[in-house]
C-alpha cells in the first residue's frame, strides 16, 4: 500500500483531497487556487460530498513560473491543466485503495482523459512510477492496469512515451512478487499495449531474449502467446511479420533441442503444474506451440521422434495439457507426418495405454496419480489425430481412413466419459474440416465414414434423455452434416435410423425451464436457451445439407416422413420442435431454390394434411409456424409446377420471416384474421399465401394439387380421426370437411374412405367433430351413393349405433336418400344361394349372400330414420315386394333362428320379419299389419310351407282394409312375374291372386253393370261356375248342420269349411244364413276344448269380416252380445284362443266402429297389464251403453268358469262395473248374484297377486254396504 496512504479508509472517493495528491507533484506548488467540484469538466460522475466537507481552508499552490509575465488566456490553460494533472495524479493514488468497483470507474475516467490529454496522462503516470517507489506491489499492479487502459484509448502514442514504458514493463515482467506471475502479468500486457504504437522494438526484444541460448523467462512465453492467440492488438501490417517472424525464430531455436539444459527446461516448463490446470496460461500455450515449430523446422527425424515419444509420456491428466501435447503432435506432422503417425501408433501400442483403454490402473482398485496420468492418455492420442489432420490439411487426404480407423479404435475401447466424447469429437471436427478444405476431397471414396456414423449415432442415443449440459448433441450432428459432402454418399437405412435417432434425442428434451432446472445445481451452469438454440440450429443444417447433396423429391418426403411421427405426438413441445424444422426446411428450400422440378412431390397430399391439422393446434407457436411452413410450401408448389429456376433467386436467398421465432407475433388458430409475421419490406408478389389465415391457404393450396394428392390428403385427415388427441381429431374432422366441400365431386376410393371414417366414428368423443365427419358423409353422398353403400354394407350386419348414424348422415339430404333405397333394394336382390352343405371349404367373409342380409337389415333401420321417411312412402311398393321376397330367399338358405342363436344377434328370418312389420307400421299400413299381429299369423312366415298362406293373409288385410298401395303394387307384380328368380314369381303371383280375387268380389258392387259383368267374369275365369255364389250359399245349411256334430274334431274341420266358404263368397257373404252361423258359433265360445273354441271365434271373426254396412243391423245383437265372452276370453288358458278371441274382437270393434282404432290395437297386440284391462273395459262401455244390463249379466254368468283367469278377469269386469255404474249394478243384480259376488271376491281375496287381493278386499267392503242399502 501507499506509505502515506495506507490507513486511508477505502471508501472514500476516488478523487478526494487533491491538495494532497499535488503535494507530490513537482511540477506543482501552492498558492494555485482550485476550482470547485462543480467547475471540473474532467469529472462529471457524482461524487462523494463528504470528501469535500472536511476541507475547511481554500488549497493553494506556488507557480514557478510569475502570474505577471503569463497573459490572461495561458494563465487559464495553465490552470485547466494543473487542475487535470492533480486529478489525474490523486486518482492513480487512490486507486491503491480502492475497491474493484471504483478501479473500474477510475480506469474508465482515465481512458477518458488519455483521449483529450494524452501527454498529461502519460507524463503523469510516468511521474507517479517514478517518485513514488515505495508503493506495494498491489498498487504498482493496478497501474499497470490502468496505463494498458490509457495506452489502449490511444491511436497514437509519442515515441518518448513508448521507450519509456518499455523499459518500465521489461522492468518488471520478471520481478518476483507476493502476486507472483500475476503482477508479472500484468506488466507484460503494459508490453503488449505497446505493441501497436511500436511492434519493432518489441518484436525486436522478443527475438533477441529468446534466442540468447538460456531458456527465457516464461512473461516473455505469456506476451508471445497472447500475440499468438490475439492477433489483433497488432496492426493489420505487423500481423504478417509476426508469423515471419515466429518462423524464423522457431528455426533458429532447433539448435537448443541439443541442449540438454534449455530441453529439459522446455519439457519441465510444459509438464510443471500450474495454479489450477483447468485454466492454460498464455505462455504454457504458446510453449506447446513454439514447441511444435521447432520440432516443424527440425530435419533430424530421429530427434523429432524422440522429442515426441517424450513428450506424449507426460502426464495426460488435465485438459489443457492434453490439447498442447496434440498441438504440438499436429504442427510436427506438417513436415513430419509419418514420424507423428510413426510415434502416435508406437505410443497406442505401449503397456500404459493399453491398460488405460479400459480405464484399468496400474495397480487393480485403486486409483493413485500415477493411474490419473493415463486416464485419459486415449483423449490425447485422439486430439493427435486430429491436429495432424488439421495442420497437414491437403496432405492428410491419403490418411483419412488410416486416422479414421485409430480414432474409432481409441473411442470405441476406451472408458466412456464426456472427457472423451468431447475429445472425439473435436478430434473428428478437426479432421472433417480438414477434408473439406481440401480441393481434391471429393475425388477420394472415404471407407470408414460408415463407422464413424455408427459412432456418433451411438453418441447421440446414449445422451441422457431429461438434460442438455453439453454441446455433444450438436457437435456430433454438425459432424455429420460436414460427412454429407463426402463419398460415398449415406445409405438410406443409415440415413433413417440416423433421423430417428436425432429426433428423438432432441426432440424428447423437457422444456427449456425443466432443463434449466436441472442445471441449476451445477457450479456454472451453461446457457440453457443458447445451447439448446445452437443444437436445434446444427439440427436444422444437417437436413438442409442432406437436401443440397440430394434436391429431389423423394429426399424431401424421406426426410419429412422420419418428422411426422413428431408432428402427431402428443407433447406439445415435440410437435412445436417437428414443425420447427419443417418451417426452417421449407424456408430454406424456397430461399434457395435448390429443389429440383424434375420430379413431382411425393404424398404432398399428406404433407399438407399434416400441416392444416398443425395449424389449428391449442398452441400458438405451433399455429404460427404450421401456416408459415403452408406458405413456403405453396411456394416451392408453385415453383417446381412453373418448371424454372432463376438464377438470381439462387444467389441472392429471400428472407421473408426474421430468423427469431421469438420475434414472431403468435396469432390466433383456424380461421386467424392476422397477418402471418413476414417483413413487408421483402414480400413478392408470390407471397400473397403468407397472407391469409389457415382455411383460406388450404384452399388455394388444395386447387393446385391432383386428385391423387387430394386423396393422399383427404386419407391423412381419416388417420387423424383416430387421434388420442381431442384437439387433433377435432381438426381433422374440420380439415376433411373443408377438402371435401371444395373437391367432394371427382375422388376415387371413397368407399373406403367412408368404411374408415366408420372405423374412427366410434372412438370420436367431441359431438363437433362427430357432426363434422358425419357432413363429410352427406357431402360424398351427393355424387359417390353406389360406392358408398356398398362400403357400408361391410359393417352394417348388425347395425350398430354409430353405422346407423352413417347411414342417417348419407341420406340426410332428400335425393340421396331415394337413390340409398334404390341401391340397397339392388344389393337385396341379389340373392345367390350358398353353395352345398358339404362344401366345407367357404369361410364366412366369402360367403356372397352375405351382402343381401346386410342391405336386408339396413333397410330394416333405415325404415324407422327421419330422413328417409318420405323416400321409405315413394317407394312402398318396391319395398314391400322386396321383403316379401326376402323372406322366401331366407327360409331357401336355412338360416339357423333366433333361438339357435346368441340371444344378442338376430337371425336373419327374424330380422327379416321384422323388417316387414317397421315396413307397414312406419308407412302407415298399421291396419293391415294389425290383422296379422292379432292373429299371430306372422308366424306362417317362419316356414317355407307356411309361406304362401302367409303371403295370402297379408294381401287379404290390404285389401279388406282398402290400401292405397294397392293399385301401385299389382304394377310391380307383372314385371316380377317375368323374373328369372322362382322366389320373386311365386311371391307375385300369391300376392296377385289374392288381391284379384277380393278386388274383384269387391267389384261386383260397382255402380257400373258393365263393370260387375266383367267382375263376374273374372271371378268365373279364375274359380267357379258364374254361378258360384248361390252355389256355394245353398251349401251353408247342410253345414250349419254338422256343428251339432257328436265330434269335435268334425266341429272344427266344418268351421274351417264355412271359414273358406265365406272367404270365397268375399262381400256377397252368407246372406241369410249369416244369423244363424253367428247363432250357431257363438254358442261354441266356451266349449271346453280348446280348438273349439279358437275355431268358432275365428269363424264368427271371418263372418263379421264380410258383413257389409246395410246387413250390420240383422246381426248388430250377436256381434254386442260377443263382446264380453271375447274380452273375457284374452285370459284363456290357451293362446290359440286368446290370439283368435284377439283378433275377432278387433274385428268387431272395427265393425262397431270404436275409436280411438290404433290404441285398441295396441292395446289388444301387446298390453297385458291392469291398465290394459281398464282399457278395454273403458272402450267396451263407452261404445256399448244401451247393451249394459246384457254385458253385466254375462259377466256374472262367467263367475261359474271352472278356468280361474277367465272367472278373474269376469271378476274385474264387475268390479269396473260396479265402482263407476253402482246405481245400475244394483238396479240390476239379485240376491243370488250379490251372493256370487261375495263368494267369488272372498275367494280372490287368497290370490297370490297382491293387487288382485287389495282390488277384491276393495269390492267386498263395497259390496257389503251395498247389500245394507238393499235390505234397508
Amino acid at each position: 500500500m501507499d506509505g502515506h496512504h495506507s490507513n486511508r479508509s477505502h471508501s472514500r472517493s476516488p478523487i478526494d483531497r487533491p491538495s494532497s495528491a499535488m503535494s507530490h507533484n513537482p511540477r506543482i506548488f501552492s498558492h494555485v487556487s482550485v476550482p470547485t467540484k462543480e467547475s471540473l469538466t474532467c469529472t462529471k460522475e457524482p461524487q462523494d460530498n463528504a470528501s469535500w466537507d472536511r476541507e475547511s481552508h481554500t488549497t493553494t499552490m506556488l507557480l514557478c513560473r510569475s502570474k505577471s509575465s503569463q497573459t490572461p488566456l495561458e494563465h487559464q490553460l495553465f490552470m485547466e491543466e494543473a487542475y487535470n494533472s492533480a486529478v489525474c495524479f490523486k486518482m492513480l493514488r487512490d486507486i491503491g485503495t480502492s475497491d474493484l468497483l471504483q478501479v473500474k470507474y477510475i480506469t474508465k475516467k482515465i481512458k477518458k482523459m488519455a483521449q483529450r490529454s494524452p501527454n498529461l496522462v502519460m507524463e503523469t503516470i510516468h511521474d507517479y512510477f517514478k517518485n513514488n517507489p515505495e508503493i506495494s506491489c498491489r498498487h504498482r499492479f493496478r497501474l499497470f492496469q490502468v496505463l494498458v487502459a490509457a495506452i489502449g484509448a490511444l491511436d497514437v502514442l509519442e515515441e518518448t512515451w513508448q521507450k519509456c514504458f518499455m523499459q518500465l514493463a521489461l522492468e518488471h515482467m520478471t520481478k518476483s512478487t507476493e502476486l507472483d506471475v500475476t503482477y508479472q502479468d500484468a506488466a507484460s500486457n503494459v508490453l503488449l499495449a505497446l505493441c501497436r504504437h511500436s511492434w519493432p522494438a518489441v518484436a525486436k526484444h522478443l527475438e533477441t531474449e529468446l534466442l540468447t541460448g538460456v531458456f527465457p523467462h516464461r512473461s516473455l512465453f505469456y506476451v508471445m502467446g497472447i500475440l499468438f492467440s490475439q492477433e489483433e492488438l497488432l496492426k493489420k501490417e505487423d500481423r504478417k511479420n509476426w508469423k515471419d517472424l515466429l518462423s524464423q525464430m522457431a528455426r533458429k531455436s532447433v539448435p537448443f533441442l541439443n541442449m540438454d539444459v534449455w530441453s529439459k527446461e522446455l519439457l519441465w516448463a510444459i509438464t510443471k503444474s500450474g495454479r489450477t490446470q483447468q485454466e492454460h496460461s498464455p505462455d504454457k500455450a504458446f510453449l506447446f506451440t513454439y514447441y511444435g515449430l521447432i520440432l516443424q523446422a527440425e530435419e533430424n527425424s530421429t530427434t523429432v521422434r524422440i522429442h515426441l515419444k517424450t513428450l506424449l509420456e507426460t502426464s495426460h491428466q488435465w485438459a489443457k495439457q492434453r490439447e498442447g501435447i496434440a498441438l504440438t503432435v499436429g504442427l510436427v506432422a506438417v513436415r513430419h507426418l509419418d514420424d507423428a503417425w510413426a510415434i502416435l501408433e508406437q505410443f497406442g501400442r505401449s503397456t500404459p495405454f493399453k491398460w488405460s483403454l479400459q480405464n484399468f490402473s496400474l495397480k487393480p482398485h485403486s486409483h493413485n496419480l500415477e493411474d490419473l496420468r493415463w486416464k485419459w492418455a486415449s483423449c490425447t492420442i485422439l486430439l493427435s489425430y486430429g491436429q495432424m489432420a488439421a495442420w497437414a490439411k491437403s496432405y492428410i487426404l491419403p490418411w483419412v481412413d488410416n486416422i479414421l480407423s485409430r480414432m474409432i479404435f481409441y473411442f470405441r475401447f476406451s472408458s466412456w466419459d464426456e472427457t472423451l466424447k468431447q475429445s472425439f469429437l473435436t478430434a473428428v471436427t478437426m479432421l472433417v474440416g480438414a477434408i473439406s478444405r481440401s480441393e481434391g476431397a471429393h475425388s477420394y471414396e472415404f471407407s470408414q465414414t460408415s463407422e464413424l456414423l455408427e459412432c456418433l449415432m451411438t453418441m447421440i442415443e446414449k445422451e441422457p434423455e431429461d438434460t442438455l449440459l453439453t454441446s455433444i448433441r450438436q457437435q456430433a450432428i454438425n459432424i455429420i452434416s460436414s460427412l454429407c459432402e463426402l463419398r460415398p454418399p449415406m445409405d438410406m437405412d443409415r440415413k433413417s435410423r440416423l433421423l430417428s435417432i436425432c429426433f428423438r434425442s432432441i426432440f424428447t428434451l423437457p422444456q427449456l425451464d425443466v432443463l434449466e432446472k436441472h442445471s441449476s445445481h451445477l457450479l456454472e451452469p451453461p446457457n440453457i436457451q443458447g445451447l439448446f438454440s445452437q443444437t436445434m440450429e446444427a439440427l436444422d443444417h444437417m437436413l438442409q445439407c442432406f437436401m443440397v447433396q440430394n434436391p429431389t423429391a423423394n429426399e424431401l418426403h424421406f426426410l419429412l416422413s422420419h418428422l411426422y411421427i413428431w408432428l402427431t405426438s402428443e407433447k406439445t413441445q415435440e410437435r412445436q420442435r417437428a414443425v420447427h424444422r419443417c418451417t426452417t426446411l421449407f424456408k430454406f428450400l424456397t430461399d434457395k431454390c435448390c429443389l429440383s422440378t424434375k420430379e413431382n412431390f411425393i404424398r404432398i397430399g399428406q404433407l399438407v394434411a399434416m400441416l392444416g391439422l398443425l395449424c389449428q393446434d391449442s398452441d400458438r407457436t405451433i399455429q404460427s409456424f404450421s401456416l408459415e411452413a403452408l406458405g413456403h410450401l405453396y411456394q416451392l408448389l408453385m415453383h417446381q409446377k412453373a418448371q424454372e429456376t432463376p438464377e438470381v433467386e439462387r444467389e441472392s436467398p429471400r428472407e421473408l420471416f426474421g430468423p427469431d421465432a421469438e420475434e414472431a407475433s403468435l396469432w390466433s388458430s383456424g380461421d386467424q384474421k392476422g397477418s402471418p409475421p413476414i417483413l413487408w419490406g421483402t414480400a413478392s408478389k408470390d407471397d400473397s399465401i403468407f397472407h391469409m389465415n389457415s382455411s383460406q391457404a388450404l384452399k388455394v393450396i388444395t386447387n393446385h394439387l391432383e386428385t391423387a394428392e387430394l386423396t393422399d390428403l383427404i386419407w391423412t385427415a381419416i388417420d387423424g380421426l383416430g387421434s388420442t388427441s381431442s384437439s387433433w381429431v377435432q381438426a381433422a374432422a374440420d380439415l376433411l370437411l373443408l377438402v371435401i366441400q371444395e373437391h367432394g365431386d371427382g375422388l376415387a376410393t371413397v368407399g373406403k374412405m367412408g368404411q374408415a371414417i366408420h372405423h374412427h366414428l366410434c372412438a370420436i368423443q367431441m359431438p363437433q367433430a362427430k357432426d363434422s365427419a358425419l357432413r363429410v358423409i352427406t357431402l360424398l353422398a351427393r355424387n359417390h351413393i353406389p360406392e358408398l353403400v356398398a362400403a357400408f354394407l361391410d359393417f352394417s350386419s348388425p347395425l350398430d349405433s354409430h353405422a346407423f348414424r352413417l347411414w342417417r348422415a348419407l341420406g340426410a339430404e332428400e335425393p340421396a336418400s331415394y337413390l340409398i333405397l334404390t341401391v340397397l333394394l339392388a344389393w337385396l336382390q341379389k340373392r345367390p344361394l350358398p353353395p352345398s352343405v358339404d362344401d366345407s371349404s367357404s369361410c364366412p367373409k366369402e360367403k356372397p349372400y352375405l351382402r343381401s342380409l346386410a342391405a336386408m337389415n339396413t333397410i330394416h333401420e333405415l325404415q324407422f330414420a327421419r330422413e328417409f321417411k318420405k323416400a321409405v312412402q315413394d317407394i312402398f311398393p318396391q319395398l314391400f315386394l322386396a321383403h316379401l321376397t326376402q323372406m322366401h330367399y331366407i327360409l331357401e338358405l336355412n338360416q339357423p333362428t333366433e333361438s339357435e342363436q346368441e340371444a344378442a344377434m338376430p337371425s336373419p328370418q327374424s330380422t327379416s320379419l321384422e323388417a316387414l312389420k317397421s315396413l307397414l307400421s312406419t308407412t302407415g299400413h298399421w291396419h293391415d299389419f294389425a290383422h296379422l299381429e292379432l292373429q299371430s299369423a306372422w308366424e306362417y312366415f317362419t316356414s317355407i310351407h307356411t309361406y304362401p298362406q302367409a303371403v295370402g293373409l297379408l294381401a287379404r288385410a290390404m285389401v279388406q282394409n282398402h290400401c292405397t298401395q294397392i293399385k301401385a303394387l299389382l304394377g310391380y307384380l307383372l314385371p316380377n312375374l317375368q323374373s328369372q328368380q322362382e322366389r320373386e314369381r311365386k311371391t307375385a303371383i300369391l300376392l296377385l291372386i289374392e288381391a284379384a280375387l277380393t278386388v274383384l268380389a269387391q267389384s261386383l258392387q260397382d255402380p257400373s253393370s258393365e263393370i260387375r259383368v266383367a267382375s263376374l267374369q273374372g271371378l268365373g275365369n279364375i274359380l267357379f261356375h258364374p254361378e258360384k255364389e248361390s252355389l256355394l250359399q245353398g251349401q251353408l245349411p247342410a253345414f250349419l248342420n254338422g256343428f251339432f256334430q257328436k265330434n269335435k274334431a268334425v266341429v272344427v274341420g266344418i268351421m274351417g269349411i264355412v271359414s273358406d266358404v265365406l272367404h270365397r263368397l268375399g262381400t256377397q257373404g252368407a246372406g241369410a244364413q249369416s244369423l244363424n252361423i253367428a247363432i250357431n258359433t257363438r254358442y261354441y265360445f266356451d266349449d271346453e276344448q280348446d280348438k273349439v273354441r279358437a275355431a268358432a271365434m275365428a269363424l264368427f271373426g271371418d263372418l263379421v269380416a264380410t258383413v257389409a254396412d246395410k246387413e250390420l243391423s240383422n246381426l248388430r245383437t250377436q256381434v254386442c252380445q260377443s263382446m264380453v265372452p271375447l274380452l273375457l276370453h284374452l285370459k284363456d288358458q290357451c293362446p290359440a284362443v286368446v290370439t283368435q278371441a284377439k283378433f275377432t274382437f278387433y274385428r268387431c270393434a272395427v265393425l262397431l266402429r270404436w275409436q280411438p282404432r290404433y290404441t285398441l290395437f295396441c292395446t289388444l297386440a301387446w298390453e297385458t297389464g291392469l291398465s290394459a284391462r281398464h282399457f278395454l273395459w273403458t272402450c267396451l262401455m263407452n261404445h256399448s251403453q244401451e247393451e249394459f244390463s246384457i254385458h253385466l249379466s254375462q259377466a256374472i254368468n262367467y263367475l261359474h268358469s271352472r278356468h280361474r283367469h277367465i272367472k278373474t278377469w269376469a271378476a274385474f269386469f264387475i268390479g269396473y262395473t260396479t265402482c263407476n255404474h253402482p246405481q245400475a249394478v244394483s238396479q240390476i243384480i239379485s240376491d243370488n248374484d250379490i251372493k256370487l259376488l261375495f263368494s267369488t271376491f272372498k275367494e280372490l281375496k287368497k290370490d297370490p297377486e297382491p293387487g288382485i287381493r287389495e282390488f277384491a278386499s276393495r269390492q267386498l267392503s263395497f259390496f257389503w254396504k251395498m247389500s245394507a242399502r238393499s235390505k234397508k
